[in-house]
């Protein structure tokens, strides 16, 4: 066999990469090769270096053709007295499918062999490759892997190729290029070293090339299966030529794996990695960061079971560079888009009515943020969300009222007006709204809440049992007080009724309600009713009807309350629990993850169910959807990680107060 880079002799043939023969040693044979080459007009100096390449030699003259096309050769042998006879040269002949390293020969490609998918672009140089199907698998050409990704004009070269060279069929076995900018792998590696945008990263190298031509990002949404170690491992061991021993040597990174087969007998060698890598991060690890991180869990938790399985997993390192890099910015970017097009479709409906409320850490926990949401009554929708910190604004005690000013201002930059607010009765925040000439309406959960407190502490006072069999009533009274009237003065004297109802009088002096609405009845039992004079109709009449009590329910909201806002707040605590200390930017995008989640799925139905007499509405439990989670993964796969720049200084757009 002559060197690597050769010309064929015969006239007509410049071949360079088919596998080239010298002129025999025999005389007889000289003679006849020298006569074919130069058409029976041979130089007088009987060139001594004359090459015939394989094209020009019949098929029965080959001893190892069938062996060369599957890949399970290297050179092309000569039976002992052949001579080429083929004047009119082949096809161009092209590089085998196997997994040898450079300098393999090559012949024109089987007519049974397809193109199949692999996760690189085409090239031009030589790389080595590896399958991911065992010895047994590759025997049948007729198997094929259906984990891949898109079908490529792609070939195996064992040789320095040329563009010219046609696209060259691979056989029906997965084929995994190494990427263009592989990062540099220490044996057992557990951390992605790698900085997202290194100088080892290149954009490019995170698509791929179809039969269109046009470029795809690197699948992302396949299934994924847990592996064991020693299972690969038996793809490796052997040989599939010689059937021996290999020295296999074994990289991790995260959650990525590759694998390197060498024969030590036969230089076999292929390479095989567990999942695909854009730019220098394995999209395994990414996407191990971005399901915890969006679905709201806890990474450190997610890390105790994998070790206590033994799961190979990124480090926390790792995930924190994920988040701050990729992960927030999505976040972000898709929060700002959602709530840009809620607010386009209000503006079409003119003024709103919300309700506010706060949620802070309490004492004992963190102490530091606190988060003010702004929820559209009519769609149950979380419309904006403000988090303070308390260093801002001089203690925790007015955060409230800064995170409602921020709301506010930013409904009036997007064009939309504020019909009512409601919200509890926070003195700060009662000014505030009067201040700037914004309606506001209490809400009846705060005000029955409060109430309730009260009547249970009067209720355990010697004397005063009566009130514990009156307080459901009492309840009751407050949201029928606020839902059946259309004023103030109404809302009052309904309540003030209560004074008599309890005392069994129905006729009333206040001329905007004189008489109680239900039917009269006549009753048996005088003991149930308050008794006139008695020590618990003065307390009672005390704590209902006092100043500050009757300036309330005069603006008691007759519309929805407040507790959806509640609501939201339980899975806020899903997403950002108050018992774990999260920067600023962590935890304004763990609330706006807990207001995608909120406003996907707060809309239910509602059943009638009776629960001791009573008929109450409850909510139908259905499976709650998670789409917002696959947009999120669409959007850091297939945008933000070309480009991550535009992402990253919306996100910079945010101002972070100072850490204290």
């Amino acid at each position: 066999m002559a060197s690597k880079r050769l010309w064929c002799s015969v006239l007509g043939c410049k071949n360079e990469h088919s596998s080239h023969f010298d002129v025999p040693r025999s005389d007889p044979l000289k003679t006849q090769w020298l006569s074919f080459v130069f058409k029976g007009n041979i130089p007088p100096d009987q060139c001594r270096w004359c090459h015939v390449c394989a094209n020009h030699f019949s098929p029965d003259c080959l001893i190892n053709e069938g062996q060369y096309k599957a890949g399970f050769a290297k050179k092309l042998l000569l039976k002992k007295g052949s001579v080429p006879t083929i004047r009119v040269p082949a096809a161009p002949p092209v590089a085998s499918t196997s997994q040898q390293g450079r300098g393999s020969e090559q012949l024109p490609p089987s007519p049974r062999s397809r193109d199949v998918e692999c996760q690189t672009d085409s090239t031009e140089k030589t790389r080595s490759i590896g399958t991911q199907l065992s010895w047994g698998t590759l025997k049948d050409t007729r198997v094929r892997s259906k984990g891949t990704q898109s079908k490529v004009s792609s070939f195996d070269v064992g040789a320095e190729t040329t563009p010219s060279l046609p696209t060259v069929p691979l056989s029906s076995t997965r084929i995994n290029f190494t990427p263009c900018k592989r990062p540099r792998l220490e044996f057992d590696e557990e951390e992605d070293r790698f900085e997202p945008h290194d100088s080892t990263y290149n954009a490019g190298d995170s698509a791929v090339t179809g039969e269109s031509g046009s470029s795809q990002q690197t699948t992302y949404n396949v299934s994924k299966y847990i592996v064991f170690e020693s299972c690969l491992r038996e793809l490796f061991d052997t040989c599939p030529l010689c059937k021996t021993k290999c020295d296999v040597q074994c990289r991790r990174m995260g959650t990525y794996v590759a694998f390197t087969q060498l024969c030590p007998k036969c230089s076999y060698h292929r390479k095989w990695e567990s999942q695909p890598v854009i730019g220098s991060t394995p999209v395994g690890n990414l996407l191990v960061s971005a399901a915890t991180y969006f679905s709201g869990a806890s990474f450190i938790q997610f890390e105790k079971i994998c070790k206590a399985m033994q799961l190979q997993i990124i480090h926390y390192d790792a995930f924190q560079r994920h988040a701050r890099n990729y992960l927030e910015p999505a976040i972000v970017h898709k929060w700002n888009l959602d709530q840009n097009h809620l607010f386009r479709k209000l503006q079409e409906g003119g003024k709103v009515a919300v309700a506010g409320d706060m949620r802070a850490d309490k004492r004992g926990h963190s102490g530091k943020c606190g988060s003010y949401s702004l929820m559209h009554l009519a769609s149950n929708t979380i419309l904006d969300m403000q988090l303070v910190q308390s260093n801002e604004v001089g203690g925790s005690s007015h955060m409230e009222k800064e995170g409602l000013k921020r709301c506010l201002d930013h409904l009036e930059s997007n064009r939309l007006e504020v019909e009512y607010i409601i919200t509890d009765r926070h003195p700060q925040i009662q000014t505030f709204l009067r201040e700037r000439n914004i309606a506001q309406l209490y809400d009846v959960g705060h005000f029955e809440k409060g109430l309730s407190k009260k009547l249970d502490k009067l209720s355990q006072q010697k004397g005063c049992g009566i009130v514990r069999n009156w307080k459901r009533s009492m309840k009751s009274h407050v949201y029928w007080s606020a839902a059946s009237s259309t004023s103030g003065p109404e809302k009052v004297a309904k309540w003030t009724s209560l004074i008599n109802h309890i005392q069994n009088k129905h006729i009333h002096e206040n001329p905007v309600f004189p008489k109680c609405a239900h039917p009269d009845r006549v009753s048996r039992d005088p003991r149930k009713w308050f008794q006139p004079g008695s020590m618990p109709l003065h307390k009672v009449e005390k704590i209902l009807t006092n100043e500050r009590v009757l300036k309330d329910v005069g603006k008691l909201s007759p519309h929805p309350h407040t507790s959806p806002l509640q609501a939201f707040h339980s899975v806020s605590l899903r997403f950002a629990p108050k018992n774990v200390v999260f920067p600023f930017i962590g935890m304004l995008c763990r609330l706006y993850l807990a207001a995608m989640h909120y406003n996907e799925n707060g809309v239910c139905e509602q059943e009638n169910t009776r629960s001791q007499g009573e008929s109450t509405a409850k909510p139908l439990k259905t499976a709650p959807s998670y789409d917002y989670i696959t947009a999120l993964m669409k959007l850091v796969f297939e945008e933000l990680f070309a480009d991550p720049a535009p992402f990253v200084q919306e996100l910079k757009q945010i101002p972070i107060p100072f850490v204290f």
